[in-house]
C-alpha cells in the first residue's frame, strides 16, 4: 500500500459522515455494497455512495454534478492503472514539451531515464513531446506511465507510450497533478516554462507544509546549463532575503550536477531509509537495516533542535502498523519532532543514509516501494 502523506489520511477515521438519518437507506446502503461483492473497506464504499446520494438534495447544479463524476471516475481508472506495480518505486519527470530531439536537455532526459531503468525505477511523465517523450524514449514503453491531459489543442502522446494501457488521460489539471504526486518517491525538473515551474513550486509547497511526504527532488540541466542555478540565484536573491522562505526549505530540492549526479541523488535516499508514516505524533522511519547505537547517539545530539521531548529510539513496527504487513519486519527509528520545519527533516533523512549501520534485513530491497 501507499499514502503519499506518510499516514496522516490512512489515520483519518472512517466514519467521516454521519448516517442519513434514515435507518432503512441506510441498511439498503450496506446491502447494496455486499450485494455488490464488496470484501474490503466496505464502509468507506457506503460512505462514498451516501456522498453521492447527498448530492441530490444538496441543490447541486448539473456542471458540478458532472464534476464531481468525471473527477471520480478519472482518480478511480487511474488507481487501477497504478495497482499493478504498487511495489515499484517511480520518478517522475517533468519538462518542456517545446524540447526538439537533437537539443542537449533531450539528451540528457533520456540518458537520465535509462539510467533509472537501470537502477530499478519506473518513469512518470506527462506523456507529451519534449523532455516527456525523451524520458519515455529513454525508460521504454515496458517502464514508462504516461499522464496525457486534454487541452483545447490536444496534446497528443509520445510514440513511445501511445497506445499502452499505462497511458492515462485526464480532463482536469487537479486530478493529473494529484496522480503525479501520489504515485511518485522522486521528481526530477528540467528546464522548462510555466508547467514545469507550477508543478515543481505545487510538490515543493507540499512538502514544505507536510501534507505530502518527503522524496528527492532534484533539478537536472544539459551538460554546462545555467538554467537552475539562475532559478536558485532568484529565490535566495529574493524569496529567502526577503524572509519568505526559510534557509532549510533550500534543502528541500538539489541541483544536480549531472545526470550521473541526479540518479545518485535519488539512489542515495533511499540507502537505509525506506519510508516514514505519522502515528499521531510520533513519526516512525522505516529502515533497510538497522543503525548502529553510535550512530542514533550521533542523530540525537545533531538534531536536538527537532525533537519535542523524547529522543530518537531504534525499535520494531508500533501496532498502527499493523495495515501494512509487508514491510512490519524492518527496524523503525521513532522520534517525536516539531511539525514546522521540513527542511531539517529532510536533513534527517540525509544524516541517516550517511549513518554507520548493520547488516540489511533480509529480504529488504531498497528499490521496492512501501
Amino acid at each position: 500500500m501507499q499514502d503519499f502523506t506518510a499516514g496522516i489520511t490512512n489515520a483519518l477515521p472512517n466514519e467521516v459522515h454521519k448516517p442519513s438519518g434514515r435507518p432503512e437507506i441506510d441498511a439498503k446502503i450496506r446491502e447494496l455494497v455486499v450485494e455488490y461483492g464488496c470484501t474490503t473497506s466496505c464502509e468507506l464504499i457506503e460512505q462514498l455512495v451516501m456522498t453521492a446520494l447527498k448530492m441530490s438534495s444538496d441543490g447541486i447544479n448539473v456542471a458540478d454534478l458532472k464534476l464531481f463524476n468525471r473527477s471520480l471516475n478519472e482518480l478511480r481508472y487511474a488507481a487501477r492503472t497504478f495497482a499493478p506495480y504498487r511495489t515499484k518505486r517511480k520518478v517522475c519527470i517533468f519538462g518542456s514539451a517545446r524540447t526538439g530531439a537533437s537539443e542537449p536537455e533531450f539528451l540528457a532526459a533520456r540518458e537520465f531515464a535509462a539510467k533509472l531503468v537501470k537502477h530499478g525505477y519506473m518513469v512518470i511523465t506527462g506523456a507529451g513531446e519534449g523532455i516527456m517523450g525523451a524520458a519515455q524514449l529513454g525508460a521504454g514503453a515496458a517502464d514508462s506511465f504516461g499522464l496525457n491531459i486534454r487541452l483545447p489543442f490536444e496534446q497528443g502522446a509520445n510514440a513511445v507510450i501511445h497506445g499502452d494501457p499505462k497511458l492515462i488521460t485526464f480532463n482536469y489539471f487537479f486530478t493529473r497533478k494529484l496522480n503525479f504526486v501520489k504515485e511518485t518517491h522522486a521528481i526530477a525538473l528540467f528546464p522548462g516554462g510555466f508547467g514545469t515551474m507550477d508543478e515543481g513550486f505545487e510538490v515543493l509547497t507540499l512538502i514544505q507544509t507536510g501534507k505530502s511526504r518527503i522524496i528527492p527532488f532534484v533539478l537536472v540541466d544539459k551538460p554546462g546549463g545555467t538554467y537552475w542555478k539562475t532559478w536558485v540565484e532568484f529565490l535566495e536573491s529574493h524569496l529567502l532575503a526577503q524572509g519568505l522562505i526559510s534557509p532549510d526549505d533550500l534543502r528541500l530540492f538539489h541541483v544536480a550536477p549531472s545526470v550521473d549526479a541526479a540518479v545518485e541523488e535519488i539512489a542515495r535516499f533511499y540507502h537505509h531509509f525506506r519510508s516514514y508514516r505519522w502515528v499521531r505524533d510520533r513519526m516512525v522511519i522505516r529502515l533497510a537495516r538497522r543503525l548502529t547505537d553510535g550512530a542514533v547517539e550521533r542523530l540525537n545530539t545533531d538534531f536536538a533542535d527537532i525533537l519535542i521531548g523524547s529522543e530518537i529510539v531504534q525499535g520494531a513496527a508500533l501496532a498502527a502498523e499493523k495495515n501494512e504487513p509487508d514491510i512490519v519486519h524492518l527496524p523503525r527509528l521513532i522520534l517525536t519532532p516539531h511539525r514546522r520545519n521540513f527542511g531539517r527533516l529532510r536533513a534527517l533523512i540525509d544524516a541517516i543514509n550517511a549513518a554507520d549501520a548493520e547488516e540489511p534485513v533480509s529480504g529488504a530491497d531498497a528499490r521496492s516501494a512501501d
